[in-house]
């Protein structure tokens, strides 16, 4: 397994799309308490309170759900130069565009699925406003206090058609290194997690049944303690968020979850990594075989079909 490049810093935003914008963003502000930080369109930028950058989700109305886009800060402008030339080389580059609010020059590209990226380097430190300064000055705003409060934007994970093809491109480009994977008994990799700094994982790619290209498993948002995702449990039941499945504790990357959908349909994650960083340089790649994934989660808890079968959009 080759070294972490350390070229990509970490995964930086996402744009979420929804048929369903006021429902969804009062979801976001209301339920997980983001904070709005601006408006453009039919968009609006939202962002966690310990994200240092303008934005860590930008919401966009559409006619469907999905996601549109992932944002990845390049840790400097030779490493943003050397990620692009890779890119370029194996045909999947797109090009140079304005970057969003807050962030420069940003490159466009593709990974061999279809889904869609921005590379970019030059961004705006988030300057809170006067009631949303915190009292700690290591610390990008207050604590909103607003029912759950999600710390971060977490990781990724998109349905591909396959999903080998794209954790490699997401190595041999980006200068990842997949942690652990799936491989299922006929020898196909079904699903690889794949890591860019210390962080265990930041970008999923899992096989989709449908055989489809493009389309989003779920986006995950960590939290402080396991706790916080038990709170997260009762308030969903009183404001009527449907729960799929969890709180529990998965195997792979030991997370433990709650998974919701938001109104829009897109499945949501709330995580608890915290505790699984990776520091070996030379770390080797935890295969999972067909028959302990039919274990099911790490304490028991079996897989429920919906989370093999639904993803954004959805297709026939």
């Amino acid at each position: 397994m080759p070294p972490l490049l350390h070229d990509i810093a970490h995964l930086g935003h996402v744009e979420l799309l929804t048929p369903k914008p006021d429902e969804s963003l009062r979801f976001f502000t209301d339920y997980l308490g983001l904070t709005e930080n601006g408006r453009s369109g039919d968009s609006v930028y939202l962002r966690t309170w310990d994200d240092y950058e303008h934005h860590s989700l930008k919401l966009t109305a559409s006619t469907t759900s999905g996601i549109r886009r992932t944002g990845l800060r390049a840790s400097s402008a030779e490493a943003l130069a050397r990620r692009v030339e890779a890119v370029e080389k194996a045909g999947l580059g797109v090009g140079w565009i304005d970057g969003e609010p807050g962030i420069g020059p940003t490159y466009l590209f593709r990974d061999p699925d279809g889904h869609e990226y921005e590379l970019y380097w030059e961004s705006e430190r988030y300057r809170p406003p006067a009631e949303l300064r915190p009292a700690l000055k290591n610390q990008a705003q207050a604590y909103p206090a607003r029912a759950f409060s999600v710390r971060r934007l977490d990781h990724v994970n998109y349905l591909a058609a396959n999903a080998e093809a794209n954790g490699s491109f997401a190595c041999e480009c980006l200068g990842g290194r997949v942690t652990e994977q799936i491989m299922l008994n006929d020898g196909t990799i079904s699903a690889q997690w794949v890591h860019f700094a210390q962080k265990s994982y930041d970008l999923v790619w899992t096989n989709d049944w449908t055989s489809s290209s493009g389309r989003l498993h779920h986006i995950a948002f960590a939290t402080d303690t396991r706790e916080d995702i038990l709170r997260a449990a009762d308030i969903a039941v009183d404001r009527g968020v449907f729960i799929e499945t969890g709180p529990h504790k998965h195997a792979i990357q030991q997370t433990f979850f709650l998974y919701l959908y938001e109104p829009g349909g897109n499945r949501i994650e709330l995580c608890n990594p915290m505790s699984r960083l990776i520091f070996a340089p030379d770390w080797e790649t935890v295969t999972w075989s067909e028959a302990e994934r039919a274990k099911g989660q790490a304490w028991g808890l079996k897989t429920i079909s919906s989370f093999h079968t639904h993803g954004t959009p959805p297709v026939r």
